[in-house]
């Protein structure tokens, strides 16, 4: 896929050639490692780095061109593109270079601080069929046609994204859901991107090292919403049943279609009568023309606000929500979100990617309200994050669970000691949380502790398959760890 630089850059605001603007290219990068003969590299600041600093190493690896919002020096036989914006011109170049791709897929784009997966999940698994091929963005995979691709970030770069929109078309989708990160937004990565539907799941404290406040954080993922990053929605989903939902309800009348999805009598679609159990959850769906009872195999009342905006996504794609619930009977759930380790035992276990306050909070209020056993929970706090949350999770974890095991997760850059030491300051006189440096052998004390009817949460990894260290990635995965275990307590070893 070669096109010359005056293709790829003619027209676009404020470019400027110094160099041949015939001379071709044979692929895009922002990673100066990823540079090949005859690419361009995007020398893009960023919070952490700036691209600038490595553009000797992408000139030597043969870079084509490099891309600067200022004057930078190059050797004679590399040209040079001058931009206004960086990030506006990647994406733009990036269009044209997959021969703008995302004009032949209907978008839907998730967004929120909670649910995303689970929600976008849903919506392929209801919409996607051999006849009509759906494309998936996501957390934890990449879904492209027929093949899946292993998610490196959950909002992919304009690069892969394209590309990866590229590749859908390529493989016989029409169609796409993709889960709509805030930072994603905010670094312009889906700038101008329109989308069909856009989901809001809710809203709560998360990424505030990164937006500064709730209100930058609701601003950045209105954007989609409220026609400032592209094409406002044709129809837009909204959990009401949130605070900030609600907001972006009001504000966005008139502007597009709106569907609200929650418990309240004033959702367009809604469950009432909601009864969780260890099995799945019961409910009655009222709304767009629908009265069903529903049973889904997915555990707790958020998983019903999940599950409804899905829903109204299928309804305002024209699928079929009762052939959606159809479906929903044999949906094995979405890895390592409330995913249930079944291997015979007496007691449960779920593993599930809970790694906030919030979401801590929500999980183990659940479990509680699951079980007349005691809930034993396995946790931790990753290195190199917000500092600040650690005592507070800590408090979370020893007020809602009977036991608790703290252990690694992610330390990266930090000692455990440290993250123990930070973590401790938020159990005061707390006596039931245990600190294990090891994961493994946590998670082993935790199922050795369990009684029938128990209930063993390990969180804060969930679909992971490595622990992070500072100098190291080893392999790491909750769930084949805890069915290993369980096996050989049982006597029945895999």
């Amino acid at each position: 896929m070669a096109h010359t630089l005056d293709e790829l850059f003619g027209g676009v605001p404020g470019a400027r050639i110094d160099g041949d603007p015939r001379a071709v290219v044979r692929g895009l990068c922002t990673d100066s490692r990823r540079v090949t003969p005859g690419a361009v590299f995007f020398a893009i600041p960023g919070r952490r780095t700036d691209g600038r600093f490595y553009i000797e190493e992408a000139v030597q690896r043969g870079a084509a061109a490099v891309v600067s919002e200022e004057r930078v020096w190059v050797p004679r036989k590399t040209n040079l593109v001058e931009v206004p914006d960086i990030r506006a011109t990647l994406v733009e170049v990036a269009r044209r270079y997959y021969g703008m791709p995302q004009e032949k897929l209907a978008l839907t784009g998730v967004a929120g601080a909670g649910g995303k997966t689970v929600v976008a999940t849903l919506v392929r698994e209801f919409l996607n069929t051999s006849e009509k091929l759906v494309g998936l963005l996501g957390t934890i995979h990449y879904g492209i046609g027929q093949r899946t691709l292993p998610a490196y970030r959950t909002t992919p770069e304009p690069v892969d994204l394209y590309a990866l929109f590229s590749q859908m078309v390529e493989a016989g989708c029409r169609e796409a859901v993709m889960e709509v990160s805030s930072h994603g937004i905010d670094q312009a990565r889906v700038k101008g991107l329109g989308f069909d539907v856009a989901v809001f799941t809710g809203l709560f404290p998360e990424h505030l090292d990164y937006h500064g406040s709730m209100e930058s954080y609701y601003t950045a993922l209105r954007r989609i919403f409220d026609g400032k990053n592209g094409p406002a929605p044709r129809v837009a989903v909204i959990n009401t049943d949130d605070e900030w939902g609600r907001r972006l309800r009001g504000e966005l009348a008139g502007r597009c279609e709106v569907i609200s999805v929650g418990t309240g009598e004033g959702a367009d679609l809604r469950a009432d009568g909601i009864d969780c159990a260890t099995d799945g959850t019961r409910f009655r769906l009222l709304g767009l023309g629908h009265d069903i009872r529903v049973f889904s195999p997915l555990l707790g009342d958020f998983n019903v606000i999940n599950l409804l905006c899905a829903l109204a996504v299928v309804h305002a794609r024209g699928g079929s929500v009762t052939d959606a619930l159809g479906r929903l009977i044999d949906f094995d759930g979405v890895r390592g979100r409330i995913e249930r380790v079944e291997m015979g035992q007496p007691y449960s276990v779920i593993v599930d990617y809970a790694h906030t306050e919030s979401s801590y909070t929500k999980t183990l209020d659940m479990l509680r309200r699951l079980t007349k056993g005691r809930v034993i929970t396995v946790f931790g706090c990753g290195g190199d994050r917000d500092r600040g949350r650690r005592p507070r999770i800590a408090r979370i974890i020893a007020d809602r669970s009977d036991l608790a095991f703290a252990t690694t997760d992610n330390p990266r850059g930090e000692t455990v000691e440290g993250i123990f030491a930070d973590m401790r300051g938020g159990l005061g006189e707390s006596d039931n949380v245990r600190f294990v440096d090891d994961r493994r052998h946590a998670i082993s004390l935790a199922l050795d502790a369990a009684a029938p009817g128990d209930i063993v949460l390990i969180a804060g990894k969930g679909h992971e398959t490595f622990q992070e260290y500072a100098d190291s990635v080893v392999p790491f995965d909750d769930r084949a760890v805890a069915r290993e275990l369980i096996s050989k307590k049982m006597g029945t070893e895999l």
